[in-house]
């Protein structure tokens, strides 16, 4: 059996965490569920004005708007003591309907829009409501909190357990941004061109992994004379060569990719053709989106 003072500690650390947890704060508008122990006669369920004041039994105008919902609970015992109606009373506050009633959720989801919610939602749910993400979308997530425009950046990762054991809480009035993935181009002679979001748990991909996910080069394609063109920071592009096929062979060292490489590997009958660098930046605009 364990002793009380163990329990004391076990339930002041559950507490703590608790109040970690608790970051909506109580809003104009808001509807709250205001209950006092032992006295059921006392609990009521105020408005909060637009001001932030709630009109309460036994004490009048009290200022809520701005606290946690714990906050507001010792607030309001301590108006109790001092109007003199309690000694020791306890209060428990809960926000029984929010004011703002959506959340908005914007960028590459399925279906971006406005979607209502009546409780606070882990932010894997809110993004089941948008239709999950999109081909393109970044992992890497911006939840903007409605009261304190806090940014709060949540990566939702490719594992199951971690992503739902890492979820944090979206609030009605919330903001969720999901931004563009970074793509990688594979184009030319190999089994599915097109572009990859670079959405994978680190976000590195390198030469031969980003051939081998567009299905290896074909039968056709001449893989010494691979090209890459990457983009400059001042949106010119560079076009260098790419010993493709002595890196397949383990004769060259593999090469780490950046966000908007194109890798352009060329058909047998285009054996003395260098890529032409304007036409394979236009071609990468038609390119499917992959996402794997």
């Amino acid at each position: 059996m364990k002793s009380p003072k163990l329990l004391l500690v076990l339930f002041l650390a559950t507490s703590a965490c608790f109040a970690q947890k608790e970051s909506l704060l109580i809003g104009p508008g808001d509807l709250l569920n205001v209950q006092v122990f032992d006295t059921p006669e006392m609990n009521q369920h105020p408005r909060v004005t637009d001001d932030g004041d709630v009109s309460l039994m036994f004490i009048g105008k009290l200022h809520l708007g701005g606290l946690s919902p714990s906050d507001a609970g010792k607030a309001i015992e301590d108006a109790l003591v001092t109007k003199g109606y309690m000694r020791h009373p306890q209060v428990e506050v809960s926000v029984e309907q929010y004011a703002t009633q959506n959340v908005s959720v914007l960028g590459q989801v399925h279906t971006p829009g406005v979607f209502p919610i009546r409780a606070p939602m882990s932010v894997i749910d809110v993004l089941a409501l948008a239709g999950g993400i999109s081909e393109a979308g970044d992992r890497h997530i911006t939840i903007e909190r409605h009261q304190t425009h806090e940014k709060i950046s949540y990566y939702l990762s490719n594992k199951p357990d971690e992503a739902i054991d890492t979820s944090v809480q979206v609030y009605p009035g919330d903001t969720v941004i999901v931004p563009k993935a970074g793509l990688v181009f594979v184009l030319g002679d190999v089994g599915r061109p097109g572009g990859y979001a670079m959405d994978n748990n680190d976000a590195k991909l390198t030469v031969l992994q980003m051939v081998a996910i567009a299905g290896g080069t074909n039968h056709s394609a001449v893989p010494s004379h691979t090209t890459l063109i990457r983009k400059q920071p001042d949106g010119s592009y560079v076009q260098m060569s790419i010993p493709l096929s002595d890196m397949q062979k383990g004769k060259a060292p593999d090469m780490a990719l950046k966000q908007d490489d194109i890798v352009y590997v060329p058909f047998s009958y285009f054996r003395s053709f260098i890529a032409n660098t304007p036409s394979v930046v236009a071609s990468t605009g038609a390119a499917a989106i992959y996402h794997f």
